[in-house]
């Protein structure tokens, strides 16, 4: 009897890790975007993966006037393309402290591409925190959590 009640117990365990691990939030889903320097709602951003790497995209354009707004600074292929649909973070790879770290963090607003590292506020899961790097300098903005519908 002893030897059951303990197999029911393990089993109990082990479910409800399961079932912890299975609803604890992931960097993956869609953000609100805000300008640390002005407090503006600027989008909402995918943040996907795509062959196992972090990768993100502009679905939705917040601020009032530039809904429709292109890529004026930039060159190339995205000179003058609209930044809705466009992949602002690309090729991310996690880490062993749950963030994801990359070359390819791209500002459409300013046309440049920074090093980067995105990773969830260890105390907000309903915070991401995505951090672009130009040499020593760096600055960091807090992405909030869209809550789907």
């Amino acid at each position: 009897m002893k030897n059951s009640h303990m197999h029911h117990r393990v089993i109990l365990g082990l479910c409800l890790l399961m079932f912890q691990a299975g609803w604890s939030q992931t960097v993956f889903g869609k953000w609100k975007t805000i300008d640390d320097r002005t407090g503006i709602e600027k989008a909402i951003v995918e943040v996907y993966k795509k062959n196992g790497l972090l990768e993100a995209r502009v679905k939705e354009i917040l601020e009032k006037g530039k809904e429709d707004a292109v890529c004026i600074k930039c060159e190339g292929e995205l000179k003058d393309k609209p930044i809705l649909g466009m992949k602002i973070i690309s090729n991310f790879k996690k880490n062993g402290d749950g963030e994801y770290k990359g070359n390819r963090l791209f500002d459409p607003e300013h046309a440049k591409t920074y090093r980067g590292k995105v990773w969830l506020d260890p105390d907000n899961e309903n915070k991401l925190k995505v951090r672009g790097y130009l040499a020593f300098f760096y600055r960091t903005q807090t992405w909030l959590r869209v809550k789907e519908e």
